[in-house]
């Protein structure tokens, strides 16, 4: 008895240990959005929108937030590779073969880098996956660039924002957001 409450309480001090080394929160929370929006959710809950079985594509990236620092020309540099977000390189998975602004973009899986500047954002679908930033970053592996005039935004968005708008069947606008900016790239598929 005095054996198996000694190895009870030596297990629950290894693992109460072990729990506090675990990091915690990411300052830029990962996201993921899809094409057509909001399909995670609307495939099993609104069942009125008849969406496909797949979805058209989707895009995961992590969420940097302003708080109060300048943004462009400041923490995104112009004229420099920018990851489009934090951390890991935004990621994009097409099922099926879209047209960005009216350029081929077939089925795969890319990263998503932006070459910003003040009235112009370039934006590079590239096929090394799994990158860490920009660091890595090789155009020799781009598959497509699209160009997207800047807009100005009517208030200021805290959070990195990529989402979608399904404007008609076939046709839909990716908004590409931060602080006063965005792009908006048409998608049809």
């Amino acid at each position: 008895m005095k054996k198996t409450i000694l190895i009870a309480c030596f297990n629950l001090f290894i693992s109460v240990g072990l729990a506090q080394n675990f990091r915690g929160l990411d300052k830029s929370p990962l996201d993921r959005v899809y094409l057509p929006d909001h399909f995670a959710h609307d495939i099993k809950f609104a069942p009125e929108r008849n969406l496909p079985d797949s979805p058209i594509l989707r895009i995961d990236y992590s969420r940097p937030q302003k708080k109060g620092r300048p943004v462009f020309d400041g923490m995104v540099k112009y004229n420099e590779i920018w990851r489009l977000g934090a951390n890991e390189a935004t990621e994009i998975k097409v099922y099926q073969d879209v047209k960005i602004d009216g350029k081929l973009l077939r089925e795969g899986t890319y990263t998503m880098y932006a070459l910003p500047t003040k009235e112009i954002w370039t934006i590079i679908f590239n096929t090394d996956i799994d990158q860490w930033g920009h660091y890595s970053y090789d155009d020799n592996n781009d598959v497509l660039r699209v160009e997207a005039h800047v807009l100005q935004n009517d208030r200021p968005i805290e959070e990195f924002t990529i989402q979608f708008e399904d404007s008609e069947q076939g046709v839909a606008v990716m908004y590409i957001a931060w602080d006063m900016n965005r792009v908006e790239i048409p998608i049809s598929y």
